[in-house]
């Protein structure tokens, strides 16, 4: 690839995008621990800051973004609960954004991930790793506190009503949810689109607003990211 051009801002907070001299444009953030990468994207230094790509083919947030997501509730100083974190890669890109004034509670059910999720954290203090089930979200309380942002990418066939429970006890009353479907955990015998309306239906019933549901094709397939809104009351 070419040597980078300029870097973009978008219109969501702390996102940003790099633009290569061929025209290649990438998503990017900026690096909260300056000279260290996490799966091996490349680091990019322009006007005094480093940034780090953001690769849509190892991110469902990032493809979301690519694939036309409107909004991201993500800001600096959010506080983010986490579900499915795997070993961090996009943990390391909202830790990015919501810098070290924000939180970032990682939920990930499997001990030999973890591993390599607690070394994603050692160098970002705003990511708290927790091993948990994300299905009994009251076994993690004490370690929790109300969050705005509920992130949830997790191989179960009810993700719609795990999403819900944990919102129950942690999101904040207007919080904001973003969701990825994943269509052949749930039932490999329905067509995905089938699934994805059931699932936005149970958000819907369950008291959340479903602002869009973005399809994440190529980057993932038979995926959708679900973007709602809880209750304020």
């Amino acid at each position: 690839m070419s040597e980078i051009s300029r870097i973009k801002e978008t219109p969501m907070s702390n996102i940003f995008q790099c633009v290569y001299e061929d025209g290649t444009v990438r998503l990017c953030t900026k690096n909260l621990t300056p000279g260290h990468s996490v799966y091996g994207e490349r680091l990019i230094r322009y006007d005094k800051v480093e940034y780090r790509e953001w690769n849509a083919f190892r991110s469902k947030l990032a493809g979301a973004i690519m694939k036309g997501l409107r909004e991201s509730p993500l800001t600096v100083g959010s506080k983010v609960l986490y579900l499915g974190a795997a070993s961090g890669t996009t943990v390391s890109h909202v830790s990015d954004i919501v810098e070290s004034s924000g939180k970032v509670y990682a939920v990930e059910f499997s001990p030999r991930v973890v591993r390599e999720l607690i070394m994603v954290a050692q160098r970002r203090p705003n990511v708290i790793t927790i091993l948990g089930d994300a299905r009994f979200p009251q076994r993690y309380r004490t370690t929790l506190e109300s969050v705005d942002v509920l992130y949830v990418d997790i191989a179960q066939p009810d993700q719609a009503e795990i999403a819900s429970y944990n919102a129950d006890f942690y999101l904040k009353q207007g919080g904001h949810l973003l969701l990825a479907i994943k269509a052949r955990s749930i039932d490999v015998t329905k067509e995905p689109e089938e699934i994805y309306r059931r699932e936005v239906d149970k958000l819907n019933a369950h008291g959340f607003e479903v602002k869009q549901v973005v399809n994440l094709d190529p980057y993932d397939k038979d995926h959708v990211m679900v973007l709602a809104t809880a209750p304020k009351s």
